[in-house]
């Protein structure tokens, strides 16, 4: 199950909801194939094409699908951020940076090959490209290990394909570079995961509004941050996380 801070607050954000759904549609799946008598059977439905979700520790996975040996990235960094609960409390906005050509190499290479797996329509090549990652990114705050799995019982009338138009609208937004000369430095998609949501002017809202509906838009506001789907970057071309909630 993918857990946030607050039970009220997955109730109140859409995108929290549903992946909540989904979580709960893969845990009944684990229990049924748990009590069956077949035990040799290790996925969670004979329609998903991926069973990294049960690979043991120190095996090999197949590059289409989530890879379960792998750890995850820290989850530092990838929670949702109200002003003033970064260290040092209150600070100015970070820059909004527009110009990708701000990029370094490595975040600028990693981006093309996200946007690009994005683009063709192919869960399973976004999942490489997370495989090939240092780390494998965070998709969830929860216990779920297969990506794919996830995305598709969160999405079931795409086939989990509506979270990489997320995933493009996301990257393809303005920017920021933050926490600039520590472990914790990044560039994060889009800029309002550290951006005030209560000071959006109507442009930035505009912007916001290519991401999230207006009943988001109003429930972040309650919550004081933006909390849909964001991705990291750090310096070196890690990709550290592409996830939504708290």
């Amino acid at each position: 199950m993918i857990r946030v801070c607050a039970a009220s607050l997955i109730r109140r954000f859409r995108v929290l909801s549903v992946l909540l759904a989904a979580s709960a549609v893969l845990a009944a799946g684990s229990v049924l194939v748990h009590n069956s008598a077949l035990a040799q059977n290790k996925v969670r439905t004979e329609t998903i094409q991926v069973t990294p979700q049960v690979t043991p520790p120190g095996n090999a996975a197949t590059p289409a699908s989530g890879n379960t040996a792998r750890s995850q990235a820290p989850a530092n960094g990838a929670h949702a951020v109200r002003p003033g609960d970064t260290k040092g409390g209150e600070s100015a906005p970070p820059e909004v940076i527009t110009d990708s050509a701000r990029l370094p190499e490595p975040v600028a290479r990693m981006r093309a090959r996200i946007l690009e797996a994005a683009r063709s329509g192919s869960l399973e090549k976004v999942a490489t490209v997370m495989q090939s990652n240092e780390l494998m990114p965070i998709f969830t705050f929860g216990n779920d290990r297969d990506p794919l799995a996830l995305w598709q019982a969160a999405f079931p009338d795409s086939k989990g394909v509506e979270v990489l138009g997320i995933l493009l609208d996301v990257m393809e937004a303005p920017f920021v570079h933050v926490d600039q000369g520590t472990p914790q430095e990044m560039f994060i998609w889009p800029y309002f995961a550290r951006y005030p949501i209560r000071n959006l002017d109507p442009e930035q809202l505009v912007e916001l509004f290519r991401i999230v509906t207006g009943s988001d838009y109003r429930e972040m506001v309650e919550f004081g941050a933006y909390a849909f789907y964001r991705v990291g970057i750090a310096p070196d071309g890690v990709w550290h996380f592409f996830v939504a909630g708290e």
